[in-house]
């Protein structure tokens, strides 16, 4: 667990934007506002996951969603792409869920694109369902919102 202004933290978030900016020839990437103290215990949390001391693989939640603060949103889920195809998206998934659980979130819900297939196929094999669209990606057609109960 770490900060999401951690170095590794900015270092991952800089490579995942990039990311999106090539998926979605966009000149910003993703522009939902998000500050580090969102992420903080108990109203969020922020993972990263290390090989060989190498940061591979992140993933947060924060309090607030369409139910609102007992809903979680799972935001920066990225694995660099060297380590994709090990579960690390599904390990980081299950401790994001956990984690929130036990800070009495009931739902976490997300939004993703549709340019991300692999991101939605790992969603919706871990249980995750469309949900009504939300937050700042409502209105975009591109936008898959979907949540899951725990």
């Amino acid at each position: 667990m770490v900060r999401y202004d951690h170095p590794d933290a900015v270092k991952l978030t800089e490579l995942v934007q990039a990311e999106y900016v090539r998926r979605y020839a966009s000149e910003v990437g993703d522009a939902s506002p998000m500050t580090p103290d969102e992420f903080d215990h108990p109203n969020g949390i922020f993972f990263i996951g290390y090989v060989d001391e190498i940061p591979v693989a992140m993933g947060g939640w924060r309090r607030g969603g369409p139910r609102g603060r007992t809903d979680g949103e799972i935001k920066r889920m990225f694995v660099l792409d060297s380590h994709r195809g090990r579960g690390y998206s599904r390990q980081v998934l299950e401790e994001l869920e956990r984690s929130a659980a036990r800070q009495g979130i009931t739902r976490l819900v997300l939004e993703t694109g549709t340019e991300q297939p692999e991101a939605i196929s790992l969603y919706r094999s871990a249980g995750y369902v469309d949900v009504e669209p939300f937050g700042f990606y409502a209105e975009y057609d591109d936008s898959v919102h979907l949540g899951k109960t725990l």
